[in-house]
């Protein structure tokens, strides 16, 4: 079978550390080539609660879409996501690329809309995939980046996963 190029956006509010570093070793274990950007910290988009930590994942799987997406919503679940009494979002995992997929897919709209419209998708898929160009708009990760008008507040922030530090100290140093 052959490997499709994947790009997830993970991010958390609760517990944020444990909680990334679970989706991504969930992640490791059926993905390959699994690579990470830095991660961010940002203040909520459209929910009142704490600061989000986020980051965007490449990876290549034999996945179809639509299994890929039923197991990143049991890694959500495994980790408390639909729990009923959860305070915010210990995790979040959506599907932002799915190869050059265009379209609805079963109630996934792909590209996922909010690559364009959120600096904390955008920015790490900039810094993980720059060349890349978005599936639509036909221009690369990193012109759309230069140009956005996003007005959202976020910030490398230092996190390890593995033993491997995800955000480098030139990123750090430039805050």
């Amino acid at each position: 079978m052959s490997l499709t190029r994947i790009f997830l956006g993970l991010g958390s509010n609760i517990e944020r550390e444990r909680h990334l570093c679970a989706g991504l070793d969930a992640l490791a274990a059926f993905l390959t080539d699994l690579t990470c950007s830095p991660v961010f910290e940002s203040h909520p988009v459209g929910i009142k609660s704490g600061p989000f930590f986020n980051l965007v994942v490449s990876a290549l799987t034999d996945l179809p879409l639509t299994e890929l997406h039923r197991r990143l919503k049991f890694i959500e679940a495994d980790n408390g996501r639909y729990a009923p009494d959860r305070k915010g979002l210990p995790l979040d995992i959506d599907v932002l690329l799915y190869d050059e997929q265009v379209g609805n897919f079963d109630g996934l709209i792909l590209p996922r809309a909010e690559i364009l419209k959120n600096a904390f998708v955008l920015w790490p898929l900039s810094l993980i995939a720059p060349q890349r160009l978005h599936p639509v708009a036909g221009v690369s990760f990193a012109r759309l980046w230069a140009e956005a008008k996003i007005d959202q507040k976020l910030w490398p922030v230092a996190f390890g996963w593995r033993g491997e530090p995800l955000t480098p100290a030139t990123l750090l140093a430039a805050v």
